[in-house]
Protein backbone atom coordinates (compact mmCIF):
# COMPACT_ATOMS: atom_id res chain seq x y z
CA UNK A 1 0.00 0.00 0.00
CA UNK A 2 1.56 3.50 -1.03
CA UNK A 3 1.59 6.61 0.67
CA UNK A 4 -1.30 7.94 -1.22
CA UNK A 5 -3.38 4.99 -0.84
CA UNK A 6 -2.69 4.50 3.60
CA UNK A 7 -3.22 8.71 3.85
CA UNK A 8 -6.99 8.15 2.01
CA UNK A 9 -7.54 5.40 4.48
CA UNK A 10 -6.45 7.57 7.75
CA UNK A 11 -8.15 10.08 6.37
CA UNK A 12 -11.61 8.30 5.76
CA UNK A 13 -11.08 7.04 9.22
CA UNK A 14 -10.77 9.96 11.21
CA UNK A 15 -13.93 11.13 9.52
CA UNK A 16 -16.04 8.10 10.19
CA UNK A 17 -14.45 8.54 13.81
CA UNK A 18 -15.76 12.30 14.26
CA UNK A 19 -19.05 11.31 12.91
CA UNK A 20 -19.12 8.69 15.00
CA UNK A 21 -18.59 11.08 17.78
CA UNK A 22 -20.53 13.70 17.07
CA UNK A 23 -23.67 11.02 16.62
CA UNK A 24 -22.81 10.08 20.01
CA UNK A 25 -23.27 13.49 21.93
CA UNK A 26 -26.07 14.30 19.63
CA UNK A 27 -27.60 10.99 21.02
CA UNK A 28 -26.41 12.38 24.83
CA UNK A 29 -29.59 15.27 24.07
CA UNK A 30 -32.35 12.25 23.34
CA UNK A 31 -33.56 13.88 19.70
CA UNK A 32 -37.12 11.99 20.04
CA UNK A 33 -37.63 14.35 23.60
CA UNK A 34 -36.69 17.54 21.18
CA UNK A 35 -39.73 16.73 19.00
CA UNK A 36 -42.45 16.94 22.19
CA UNK A 37 -40.58 20.07 22.53
CA UNK A 38 -41.18 21.25 19.43
CA UNK A 39 -44.64 20.01 19.44
CA UNK A 40 -45.81 21.68 22.73
CA UNK A 41 -43.66 25.32 22.35
CA UNK A 42 -44.42 26.52 18.80
CA UNK A 43 -48.51 26.12 19.07
CA UNK A 44 -48.41 27.83 22.36
CA UNK A 45 -46.45 30.80 20.98
CA UNK A 46 -48.77 31.45 18.10
CA UNK A 47 -51.79 30.92 20.53
CA UNK A 48 -50.01 33.71 22.67
CA UNK A 49 -49.55 35.83 19.40
CA UNK A 50 -52.73 35.31 18.40
CA UNK A 51 -51.21 34.93 14.86
CA UNK A 52 -48.02 33.80 13.63
CA UNK A 53 -45.24 35.32 15.67
CA UNK A 54 -42.05 37.05 14.53
CA UNK A 55 -40.09 33.95 12.68
CA UNK A 56 -36.91 34.99 14.41
CA UNK A 57 -38.23 34.61 17.83
CA UNK A 58 -39.68 31.42 17.07
CA UNK A 59 -36.34 29.83 15.82
CA UNK A 60 -34.56 31.38 18.80
CA UNK A 61 -37.26 29.95 21.15
CA UNK A 62 -37.05 26.74 19.71
CA UNK A 63 -33.12 26.48 19.65
CA UNK A 64 -32.55 27.66 23.00
CA UNK A 65 -35.24 25.04 24.30
CA UNK A 66 -33.68 22.68 22.39
CA UNK A 67 -30.53 23.30 24.18
CA UNK A 68 -31.83 23.40 27.18
CA UNK A 69 -33.72 20.01 27.05
CA UNK A 70 -30.63 18.81 25.53
CA UNK A 71 -28.32 19.69 28.34
CA UNK A 72 -31.10 18.12 30.53
CA UNK A 73 -30.83 14.89 28.83
CA UNK A 74 -27.17 14.67 28.82
CA UNK A 75 -27.14 15.60 32.33
CA UNK A 76 -29.25 12.79 33.06
CA UNK A 77 -27.30 9.95 30.93
CA UNK A 78 -24.47 11.09 33.08
CA UNK A 79 -26.23 10.60 36.22
CA UNK A 80 -28.03 7.34 35.09
CA UNK A 81 -25.25 4.81 33.17
CA UNK A 82 -24.70 2.77 36.58
CA UNK A 83 -28.03 1.97 35.53
CA UNK A 84 -28.42 2.53 31.63
CA UNK A 85 -25.89 -0.11 31.92
CA UNK A 86 -28.58 -3.07 32.78
CA UNK A 87 -31.79 -1.81 30.74
CA UNK A 88 -32.13 -3.62 27.42
CA UNK A 89 -33.50 -0.22 26.45
CA UNK A 90 -31.02 2.19 27.51
CA UNK A 91 -27.83 -0.18 27.05
CA UNK A 92 -27.07 0.91 23.71
CA UNK A 93 -26.87 4.62 25.07
CA UNK A 94 -22.80 6.88 24.13
CA UNK A 95 -22.08 6.70 28.10
CA UNK A 96 -22.58 2.61 28.19
CA UNK A 97 -21.08 1.97 24.91
CA UNK A 98 -17.92 4.04 25.59
CA UNK A 99 -18.51 6.28 22.71
CA UNK A 100 -18.54 9.43 25.49
CA UNK A 101 -16.58 9.39 28.64
CA UNK A 102 -18.69 11.00 31.78
CA UNK A 103 -16.31 13.73 31.77
CA UNK A 104 -17.23 15.04 28.03
CA UNK A 105 -20.59 13.94 29.27
CA UNK A 106 -20.53 16.30 31.80
CA UNK A 107 -18.87 19.38 30.19
CA UNK A 108 -20.99 18.91 27.43
CA UNK A 109 -24.61 19.27 29.65
CA UNK A 110 -22.82 22.14 31.63
CA UNK A 111 -22.11 23.85 28.49
CA UNK A 112 -25.42 23.66 27.02
CA UNK A 113 -27.59 24.98 29.92
CA UNK A 114 -25.02 27.78 29.94
CA UNK A 115 -25.51 28.27 26.36
CA UNK A 116 -29.24 27.76 25.76
CA UNK A 117 -29.92 30.15 29.41
CA UNK A 118 -27.83 32.90 27.73
CA UNK A 119 -28.94 32.85 24.11
CA UNK A 120 -32.75 32.80 25.73
CA UNK A 121 -31.62 35.75 28.03
CA UNK A 122 -30.42 37.64 24.66
CA UNK A 123 -32.74 36.81 22.05
CA UNK A 124 -35.99 36.34 24.02
CA UNK A 125 -36.18 37.99 27.52
CA UNK A 126 -35.00 36.74 30.76
CA UNK A 127 -38.46 35.55 32.14
CA UNK A 128 -37.91 32.71 29.08
CA UNK A 129 -34.37 31.87 30.29
CA UNK A 130 -35.20 32.19 33.89
CA UNK A 131 -38.18 29.36 32.68
CA UNK A 132 -35.00 27.00 31.04
CA UNK A 133 -33.02 27.18 33.93
CA UNK A 134 -35.71 25.63 36.32
CA UNK A 135 -36.24 23.50 33.55
CA UNK A 136 -33.25 22.02 33.54
CA UNK A 137 -33.00 21.58 37.64
CA UNK A 138 -36.31 20.33 38.00
CA UNK A 139 -35.61 17.47 35.65
CA UNK A 140 -31.89 17.19 37.08
CA UNK A 141 -32.13 17.42 40.26
CA UNK A 142 -35.68 16.96 41.73
CA UNK A 143 -36.50 14.03 38.98
CA UNK A 144 -33.16 12.12 38.23
CA UNK A 145 -31.31 12.90 41.71
CA UNK A 146 -34.11 12.67 44.05
CA UNK A 147 -37.54 11.25 42.97
CA UNK A 148 -36.90 8.58 40.05
CA UNK A 149 -35.11 5.57 42.41
CA UNK A 150 -36.80 6.54 45.56
CA UNK A 151 -40.80 6.85 44.74
CA UNK A 152 -43.14 5.35 42.67
CA UNK A 153 -44.85 8.66 41.90
CA UNK A 154 -41.34 9.41 40.24
CA UNK A 155 -42.68 10.70 37.10
CA UNK A 156 -46.02 12.30 38.47
CA UNK A 157 -43.75 15.03 40.19
CA UNK A 158 -40.59 14.60 38.04
CA UNK A 159 -42.52 15.15 35.20
CA UNK A 160 -43.02 19.02 35.50
CA UNK A 161 -39.69 19.50 33.99
CA UNK A 162 -41.92 18.65 30.69
CA UNK A 163 -44.34 20.61 31.56
CA UNK A 164 -41.96 23.90 31.57
CA UNK A 165 -41.66 24.55 27.21
CA UNK A 166 -45.23 25.95 27.32
CA UNK A 167 -44.74 28.41 29.43
CA UNK A 168 -41.33 29.11 28.18
CA UNK A 169 -43.28 29.84 24.73
CA UNK A 170 -45.82 31.89 26.07
CA UNK A 171 -43.60 33.76 27.99
CA UNK A 172 -41.16 34.45 24.61
CA UNK A 173 -43.69 35.91 23.27
CA UNK A 174 -45.07 38.43 25.75
CA UNK A 175 -43.02 38.77 28.25
CA UNK A 176 -45.28 37.43 30.96
CA UNK A 177 -47.33 34.55 31.97
CA UNK A 178 -51.25 34.00 32.42
CA UNK A 179 -54.10 31.48 33.10
CA UNK A 180 -53.49 29.57 29.59
CA UNK A 181 -50.23 28.85 29.59
CA UNK A 182 -51.08 27.24 33.39
CA UNK A 183 -53.64 25.39 31.66
CA UNK A 184 -51.92 23.83 29.50
CA UNK A 185 -49.12 23.23 31.77
CA UNK A 186 -51.65 21.46 33.88
CA UNK A 187 -52.43 19.44 30.66
CA UNK A 188 -49.26 18.28 30.44
CA UNK A 189 -48.14 17.42 33.74
CA UNK A 190 -51.33 15.37 33.78
CA UNK A 191 -50.72 13.97 30.23
CA UNK A 192 -47.48 13.17 31.20
CA UNK A 193 -48.38 9.62 33.98
CA UNK A 194 -51.03 7.79 31.39
CA UNK A 195 -47.76 8.71 28.49
CA UNK A 196 -45.63 7.03 30.51
CA UNK A 197 -46.78 4.20 32.93
CA UNK A 198 -47.51 2.30 29.88
CA UNK A 199 -43.50 2.35 28.95
CA UNK A 200 -42.88 1.18 32.15
CA UNK A 201 -45.73 -1.40 31.89
CA UNK A 202 -43.70 -2.91 28.88
CA UNK A 203 -40.47 -2.84 30.75
CA UNK A 204 -40.86 -3.65 33.82
CA UNK A 205 -38.85 -6.00 34.91
CA UNK A 206 -35.60 -4.00 33.25
CA UNK A 207 -36.82 -2.01 35.75
CA UNK A 208 -37.49 -4.16 38.46
CA UNK A 209 -34.03 -5.15 37.82
CA UNK A 210 -32.03 -2.01 38.60
CA UNK A 211 -34.46 -1.11 41.49
CA UNK A 212 -36.15 1.90 39.40
CA UNK A 213 -39.35 1.60 41.41
CA UNK A 214 -41.71 2.91 38.32
CA UNK A 215 -45.32 1.94 38.79
CA UNK A 216 -45.93 -0.12 35.69
CA UNK A 217 -42.80 -2.63 37.84
CA UNK A 218 -44.40 -2.30 41.38
CA UNK A 219 -48.21 -2.59 40.70
CA UNK A 220 -50.22 -5.14 38.99
CA UNK A 221 -51.22 -3.87 35.04
CA UNK A 222 -55.27 -3.81 36.53
CA UNK A 223 -54.17 -1.04 38.71
CA UNK A 224 -51.24 0.64 36.71
CA UNK A 225 -54.53 0.60 34.07
CA UNK A 226 -56.86 2.02 36.72
CA UNK A 227 -54.55 4.93 37.34
CA UNK A 228 -54.08 5.61 33.51
CA UNK A 229 -57.84 5.97 32.90
CA UNK A 230 -57.94 8.06 35.61
CA UNK A 231 -55.40 10.66 34.52
CA UNK A 232 -56.44 10.67 31.18
CA UNK A 233 -59.90 11.53 32.34
CA UNK A 234 -58.09 14.13 34.20
CA UNK A 235 -55.99 15.32 30.86
CA UNK A 236 -58.89 15.49 28.98
CA UNK A 237 -61.16 17.85 31.18
CA UNK A 238 -58.19 19.96 31.61
CA UNK A 239 -57.67 20.08 27.68
CA UNK A 240 -61.44 21.68 27.87
CA UNK A 241 -60.61 24.64 30.22
CA UNK A 242 -58.87 26.21 27.66
CA UNK A 243 -61.76 27.14 25.46
CA UNK A 244 -63.04 29.50 27.88
CA UNK A 245 -59.85 30.99 29.32
CA UNK A 246 -58.20 31.19 25.67
CA UNK A 247 -61.39 32.04 23.39
CA UNK A 248 -60.74 28.80 20.99
CA UNK A 249 -62.75 28.35 18.44
CA UNK A 250 -64.58 25.60 16.66
CA UNK A 251 -61.21 23.74 15.28
CA UNK A 252 -59.53 22.93 18.67
CA UNK A 253 -62.92 22.47 20.74
CA UNK A 254 -63.95 19.93 18.31
CA UNK A 255 -60.04 18.12 18.25
CA UNK A 256 -60.39 18.45 22.35
CA UNK A 257 -63.11 16.22 22.36
CA UNK A 258 -62.83 14.02 19.47
CA UNK A 259 -58.89 12.93 20.27
CA UNK A 260 -59.33 13.32 24.13
CA UNK A 261 -62.61 10.69 23.25
CA UNK A 262 -59.80 8.52 21.50
CA UNK A 263 -57.32 8.96 23.67
CA UNK A 264 -59.49 7.90 27.13
CA UNK A 265 -61.06 4.93 24.97
CA UNK A 266 -57.42 3.34 24.49
CA UNK A 267 -56.74 3.66 28.04
CA UNK A 268 -60.11 1.92 28.96
CA UNK A 269 -58.94 -0.85 26.85
CA UNK A 270 -55.68 -1.21 28.31
CA UNK A 271 -57.34 -1.21 31.54
CA UNK A 272 -59.73 -3.95 30.42
CA UNK A 273 -57.32 -6.10 28.84
CA UNK A 274 -55.46 -6.13 31.88
CA UNK A 275 -58.61 -6.87 34.50
CA UNK A 276 -59.18 -10.00 32.08
CA UNK A 277 -55.79 -11.33 32.06
CA UNK A 278 -55.03 -10.79 28.40
CA UNK A 279 -52.41 -8.84 26.78
CA UNK A 280 -52.60 -5.45 27.76
CA UNK A 281 -50.75 -3.67 25.07
CA UNK A 282 -49.21 -1.13 26.88
CA UNK A 283 -47.11 0.46 23.74
CA UNK A 284 -50.70 1.05 21.94
CA UNK A 285 -51.39 3.62 25.02
CA UNK A 286 -47.79 5.12 24.72
CA UNK A 287 -48.07 5.84 21.46
CA UNK A 288 -51.60 7.13 21.48
CA UNK A 289 -50.67 9.35 23.99
CA UNK A 290 -47.92 10.85 21.46
CA UNK A 291 -50.57 11.27 18.62
CA UNK A 292 -53.19 12.46 20.96
CA UNK A 293 -50.83 15.18 22.14
CA UNK A 294 -49.93 15.82 19.01
CA UNK A 295 -52.63 16.38 17.18
CA UNK A 296 -54.38 18.69 20.60
CA UNK A 297 -51.15 20.96 19.76
CA UNK A 298 -51.71 21.09 16.33
CA UNK A 299 -54.89 22.57 16.78
CA UNK A 300 -54.05 24.97 19.44
CA UNK A 301 -51.87 26.65 16.54
CA UNK A 302 -54.38 26.13 13.57
CA UNK A 303 -56.97 27.64 16.17
CA UNK A 304 -55.76 30.97 16.55
CA UNK A 305 -54.84 31.07 12.59
CA UNK A 306 -58.31 30.91 11.55
CA UNK A 307 -61.03 33.83 11.15
CA UNK A 308 -63.75 31.59 12.97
Amino acid sequence: MDISTTSHVTATTDRRSVGRTVRAYVALTKPRVLELLLVTTVPVMILAQGGLPDLWLIFATVIGGSLSAGSAAAFNMYLDRDIDAHMQRTENRPLVTGEVSPRGALVFAWTLAAVSTVWLWAFTNPLAAGLSAGAIFFYVVIYTMILKRRTEQNIVWGGIAGCFPVLIGWSAVTGSLSWAPFILFALVFLWTPPHYWPLSMKYAAQYEEVDVPMLGATRSGSQVGLQVILYAWATVACSLLLIPVASMGLVYSVSALVFGGWFIYESHRLYSRAVRGGEPRPMRVFHASITYLTLLFVAIAVDPLLPF
